[in-house]
C-alpha cells in the first residue's frame, strides 16, 4: 500500500476561505496538548499566550510595533509569492535596509534637520531593493534557484551588521559595546501620539503599505501582470509581459518593503544599530503571508495575529515560566497547519493497494 495525493477537480470554495482559521484552531489545540506535556494547565497557559498581552494599554501599543514590521515585509513578499518567485531572504533585506538608513545618523551626525528622516527611509527602501536585486540577477542570467541564493543572503547581512557595529560603526563613546552611536533625534521615528504610547509611524506606513499595495493588485495593469505571470509564464508571453522584468519587479518590490520595515524599526524602536535587530520578522513574515491568503488585506490582520505571539511568548515566560521558544513553536506549528490545510484543499488523500498475484513463477 502507498498514499498519493491525488488533485482535486475542484477546489471548495468555502473551506479556502476558512482554510486560515482552521490552521490557527489546530494550532490552538496542539498548544492545548503542548502545555499538558509540559505540565503546565492548558486553559491558564492559553489565556497568558493570547489574551493576557491585550488587557493592557500598553501591550496593545507593542502588539502594533512588533506587526508592524511583519505586515510590511509580508506584503512585499505577497507580491513575489503571487509573481511564483520565491524570495526567503526577506530577513537579510530587512538588514541591507536598517544599515543603509543607518548612514545619515551614524556616519553624519551633525547633518540635522527635517530632511534627515525622509532620507533614512528613501535609502532604507534603496538599500533593502539593491540587495532583493541580486537573486533576482542570478536567477534571470544563470537561472539560479533564487530560494537557495536569497537565503544564504541573510547570513552575509547578519555577519556584515555585526561586524559594522563591533568595528567601523561601533559608538566610541559606548564603553566599548557592539552598538552604534544613539540616533538624534532628527533620526527617530515620532509617535502617532506622543502621550497616549510608544506607537510610532511605522504603524502608519504598514497600513498605507496593505492599502496602495491592494490597490495595485486588484485596480492596476501591474498587478494583473503579476497574477498572471504567476499562474503561467507561457500565458504572460502571449500577452506580452516579459518574466525577466517580474523577477527583478517582485524582488525589487519585497526588498524595498523590506528595508522600510527595517529602517522602521531602527528609527523608532531601537534608535541604533545592534548585533541583532530582529527577531526574525523576516521569516515569520512568510508565515504571516500565507496565512493572510498572500492578499494585502488578509496580510494586515494576520500580522497582528503573529505579532500576538511574540507578546505571548513573553507573557508566558513570566507567569508561568514557560520556555522563551514557545513563541517559535507556535508560529512554527501554524505554517505547518497553514501548508497543510492548503494542501488538502487542492489534493485529496489516495491509498493505493498494489496486489501481486503470482502464478507459476511469474508476477
Amino acid at each position: 500500500m502507498r498514499i498519493e495525493l491525488e488533485r482535486r477537480r475542484q477546489q471548495s470554495p468555502l473551506f479556502s476561505i476558512f482554510s486560515p482559521f482552521l490552521a490557527l484552531l489546530l494550532t490552538v489545540l496542539a498548544g492545548v496538548i503542548i502545555f499538558w506535556m509540559l505540565g503546565k494547565n492548558p486553559f491558564s497557559a492559553l489565556y497568558s499566550f493570547f489574551v493576557e498581552p491585550l488587557t493592557e494599554t500598553w501591550s496593545l501599543h507593542e502588539l502594533t510595533i512588533k506587526a508592524a514590521p511583519l505586515i510590511i515585509i509580508a506584503v512585499g513578499l505577497s507580491v513575489c509569492f503571487r509573481s511564483n518567485n520565491w524570495n526567503i531572504g526577506a530577513e537579510g533585506q530587512f538588514i541591507m535596509g536598517a544599515i543603509a538608513g543607518s548612514i545619515l545618523p551614524v556616519l553624519l551626525p551633525n547633518l540635522q534637520g527635517y530632511y534627515v528622516l525622509p532620507l533614512m527611509v528613501v535609502m532604507g527602501m534603496l538599500g533593502g531593493a539593491a540587495y532583493a536585486a541580486i537573486p533576482a540577477l542570478l536567477k534571470t542570467r544563470f537561472n539560479t534557484n533564487e530560494i537557495l541564493s536569497s537565503l544564504m543572503l541573510v547570513y552575509v547581512a547578519q555577519l556584515f551588521l555585526d561586524w559594522l557595529v563591533r568595528g567601523a560603526w561601533r559608538n566610541p563613546e559606548g564603553f566599548n559595546f557592539p552598538e552604534t552611536r544613539e540616533f538624534h533625534d532628527y533620526a527617530i521615528l515620532p509617535e502617532i501620539v506622543p502621550s497616549s504610547g510608544p506607537t510610532n509611524y511605522g504603524f502608519v506606513f504598514a497600513i498605507i503599505v496593505t492599502l496602495l499595495t491592494w490597490f495595485m493588485m486588484r485596480h492596476m495593469l501591474k498587478g494583473f501582470e503579476v497574477s498572471v505571470l504567476g499562474q503561467s509564464t507561457r500565458a504572460g508571453r502571449f500577452a506580452g509581459f516579459s518574466n525577466s522584468k517580474m523577477v527583478f519587479f517582485a524582488f525589487l518590490f519585497s526588498g524595498a518593503l523590506a528595508g522600510l520595515a527595517g529602517i522602521s524599526e531602527v528609527s523608532g524602536a531601537i534608535e541604533r544599530l545592534q548585533p541583532v535587530i530582529s527577531p526574525g520578522y523576516g521569516f515569520t513574515a512568510i508565515i504571516v503571508a500565507f496565512l493572510g491568503r498572500l492578499n494585502p488585506l488578509g496580510i494586515f490582520a494576520a500580522g497582528l495575529v503573529l505579532a500576538l505571539t511574540y507578546l505571548g511568548g513573553e507573557a508566558a515566560q513570566i507567569s508561568i515560566g514557560l520556555p522563551d521558544k514557545i513563541a517559535d513553536v507556535f508560529q512554527g506549528l501554524l505554517l505547518f497547519f497553514v501548508l497543510g490545510c492548503d494542501t488538502l484543499i487542492n489534493y485529496r488523500v489516495k491509498f493505493v493497494f498494489d496486489r501481486t498475484v503470482k502464478e507459476g513463477g511469474v508476477s
